[in-house]
C-alpha cells in the first residue's frame, strides 16, 4: 500500500540557501525520469532538478522518518526557509513499502489523485527536488519516504 499526500501554495520569495548539493540517488533519478516521461507524453516541458528544492525535499523526508510522521506541515514556510524562490510551489508525498521504490506505481497513484495530478502536470512548474529515503513510519513499517517539491520560475 502506498500513502500519498499533496499540497500547493502561492508565491514565495527569499534569498537562495547556502550549502552544497548532493547528487540525486538512483531512486530519485528514476522517479524524476518517470515524472518527466509522464509530462512529456502530455506535451508538457520536462522538470529540471533544482539544488535548493532537492535539499529541501531530502530534509523533509529525513525529518518525517526521524520524527515518525507523514504530512506536509507548513510546506510553503519550510521551502521559504530553505531559500526556494518562485511564483508557485507544490509538494507531493509518498511512502512506498519496503526499501525498493516502485516509481511507476507512485506516478500512477499521483495521477489518480486530483491534488497530486495537479502538481505533477502543472504547466507552470519547471523545477523539482526529490527526496527519497528509506526508513520506518508508524503504521507503515519499512518504507521509502518520498518528498517531491515543485516550483515555478
Amino acid at each position: 500500500m502506498l500513502a500519498l499526500a499533496a499540497a500547493v501554495s502561492g508565491t514565495a520569495e527569499a534569498a537562495p540557501a547556502a550549502g552544497t548539493q548532493s547528487s540525486p540517488s538512483r531512486s530519485e533519478a528514476t522517479l524524476l525520469q518517470a515524472i518527466n516521461e509522464t509530462r512529456r507524453a502530455r506535451g508538457l516541458p520536462q522538470l529540471r532538478v533544482d539544488a535548493t528544492l532537492h535539499r529541501a525535499a531530502r530534509a523533509h523526508s529525513r525529518d518525517m522518518i526521524r520524527r515518525g510522521y507523514f504530512d506536509h506541515g507548513a510546506f510553503g514556510s519550510r521551502l521559504t526557509r530553505f531559500g526556494v524562490r518562485g511564483s508557485m510551489m507544490g509538494e507531493n508525498l509518498a511512502a512506498s513499502p519496503g526499501h525498493g521504490t516502485q516509481v511507476r506505481q507512485i506516478v500512477r497513484m499521483w495521477l489518480g489523485s486530483a491534488g497530486h495530478r495537479a502538481n505533477l502536470l502543472h504547466p507552470a512548474f519547471s523545477r523539482i527536488g526529490i527526496g527519497a529515503l528509506p526508513g520506518r513510519l508508524p503504521g507503515l513499517g519499512k518504507v521509502r519516504v518520498i518528498t517531491a517539491d515543485f516550483a515555478a520560475n
